[in-house]
């Protein structure tokens, strides 16, 4: 069975379209109008081992957080339907994932249950790239997506000091464990309720 989505969010502010298929390939064509958020968003992509392809367009005249949330949104909505009941995936993961100096521990679950724990302070920074991204839209973003995907999440900075190296180890750790937390491994649906 296929295990991708499509997800459409059209609201005053932005209009987002997402496809993802968690099978692969691991291929991304991304536009938000946002160079460094789409820098992060071809990581999860890639890293992730899926597919995934967004075109987004908000009113960036204004800032670049509601093109941020409602993309992060749209991409969780989609992961949530792609994974389906979840028979057979392994469902947890975790690991340590470095860039530089930057090292950034992630947890996950894909419980059902939508939880965000976040520990990665960031030192002051100017915003990324043109149109500004905020660093501080980081959290905003994988927030927004665990939540609108029902994962249970938790982010921990162990070292850092480049923003840019902090922020794209957490969207590389967020992907990688995603990677692992959807391997089919199994049969069924691993949980004792017997639905997650």
């Amino acid at each position: 069975m296929a295990r991708s989505a499509r997800r459409s969010r059209s609201t005053k502010e932005t209009s987002v379209d997402v496809h993802i298929d968690l099978d692969g390939p691991a291929a991304t064509s991304v536009e938000t109008g946002i160079p460094f958020f789409d820098h992060m968003l071809e990581q999860l992509g890639k890293h992730g081992g899926f597919r995934l392809d967004v075109k987004a367009i908000g009113d960036l005249h204004i800032d670049t957080h509601h093109t941020v949330e409602d993309v992060s949104i749209a991409i969780g909505e989609a992961f949530r339907e792609a994974i389906g009941d979840k028979s057979g995936i392994r469902r947890f993961a975790s690991g340590a994932f470095p860039l530089d100096e930057a090292l950034i521990d992630v947890a996950l679950d894909l419980s059902g249950r939508p939880f965000v724990a976040w520990n990665v302070p960031l030192p002051e920074c100017l915003p990324l790239g043109n149109p500004p991204f905020d660093p501080q839209l980081a959290e905003h973003a994988i927030s927004s997506f665990a939540t609108a995907a029902a994962i249970t999440l938790h982010v921990n900075k162990r070292s850092g000091t480049n923003v840019h190296h902090i922020v794209e180890a957490t969207f590389k750790g967020l992907a990688r464990c995603l990677r692992d937390a959807v391997r089919i491994e199994s049969t069924g649906v691993p949980s004792t309720k017997g639905s997650l």
